[in-house]
């Protein structure tokens, strides 16, 4: 076969592990697959926590890669993929374990990124290409995967489902009054801070409360360190407002999680998976980003996003214009820069539009 494919595949395999913000710009991409080739089938091989968020996608086999497992998943995943072939494996995650898996599906046509975005060598686990493009929002960059095909629908559309004992979970915690969810962490990395502090998520609340008629929930992992996080928020706010306060975090699976987001009217994260969740179904979401780029990783719909990574690169002497796309501010002070005033100013035009 040559790309542009001339006709329509019979079957395309897609692997991309995770992780949750990244497996949520996946979905405009399998919708506008389905609508260009409706007859085509489509295989996704994805983590085991993130198939929990997509269950339910309609007309799509999930192939769980279970990382947990060691070197077992890849002897799972053999045996799950034994004498298959698919058309084309769609290879979307530049990282050595999901190469790895790569080698087990068979199909005439591999494609991966550009050489210059095929980390951890992906290029030498691929025969096709995408386009070379400077400076892409990562869902900018996996529609070239489906571009490259001879595709050139971009319908931005998330077909997130969500089901009735999921829906169950936002009924059950909230009254009718407006609803402010605020998800304060991001999955814990090494010297990558992104996580604002405790003290301005309360004045935040205690603004809100005073000026509008809402709730509040906080919603977060079931981790130690996101229940010290809401524990700390809750202990700066004003003690009037607190039974205005839905704690809700490690009470939530994602799918739950996707049906409280869904009810809020507006979301405040960082840059982690629940901003992408609540963007994919089309709450406002006012995201928090200082040491990591908007550019690439906001949420991709959000004209509320607070974006003080430029003054994160200026404090350290660069411009980001000169600095590698992607670059991370390796700098927990920075988190200074974005205000109380700036959520609020954000929040207001939100609010005031209800």
């Amino acid at each position: 076969m040559l790309l542009p494919l001339l006709k329509q595949p019979k079957s395309i395999c897609i692997l991309r592990l995770s992780a949750i913000g990244d497996v949520m710009h996946m979905l405009p991409i399998i919708h506008n697959l389905q609508q260009h080739w409706p007859q085509t089938k489509i295989t996704w091989i994805i983590g085991r926590t993130e198939a929990q968020l997509v269950a339910g996608l309609r007309q799509v086999e999930f192939i769980i890669f279970d990382k947990s497992k060691g070197v077992r998943v890849y002897l799972e995943l053999y045996r799950q993929l034994q004498g298959r072939q698919f058309d084309v494996l769609l290879h979307m995650q530049a990282a050595l374990r999901a190469s790895l898996a790569s080698l087990l599906v068979k199909a005439p046509i591999k494609v991966g990124f550009d050489r210059a975005r095929a980390i951890d060598m992906q290029w030498m686990f691929t025969n096709h290409y995408i386009a070379a493009a400077d400076r892409q929002h990562v869902l900018d960059g996996f529609f070239e995967f489906i571009k490259v095909l001879g595709v050139e629908r971009r319908e931005l559309k998330w077909p997130l489902t969500i089901p009735p004992e999921a829906a169950a979970v936002a009924i059950d915690y909230f009254d009718n009054r407006p609803l402010l969810v605020i998800n304060p962490c991001t999955s814990q990395r090494r010297c990558n801070w992104r996580n604002w502090y405790p003290q301005r998520y309360a004045e935040v609340i205690n603004y809100v409360m005073a000026n509008y008629d809402l709730q509040v929930a906080l919603t977060g992992a079931d981790i130690p360190s996101e229940y010290a996080m809401a524990e700390a928020i809750l202990g700066a706010v004003a003690n009037e407002y607190k039974t205005r306060i839905y704690n809700l975090v490690g009470k939530t699976d994602l799918k739950s999680l996707a049906a409280v987001l869904q009810r809020a009217n507006v979301v405040i994260s960082p840059d982690t998976g629940p901003a992408h969740i609540a963007n994919g179904i089309g709450t406002p979401v006012i995201g928090l980003y200082v040491t990591s780029n908007p550019k690439r990783t906001g949420p991709y719909c959000s004209q509320w996003t607070v974006n003080r990574y430029p003054q994160a690169l200026r404090r350290q002497g660069l411009d980001e214009k000169e600095v590698k796309w992607g670059r991370r501010v390796r700098d927990p002070e920075a988190l200074a820069l974005i205000t109380v005033a700036d959520v609020i100013q954000q929040l207001d035009s939100i609010l005031t539009e209800m």
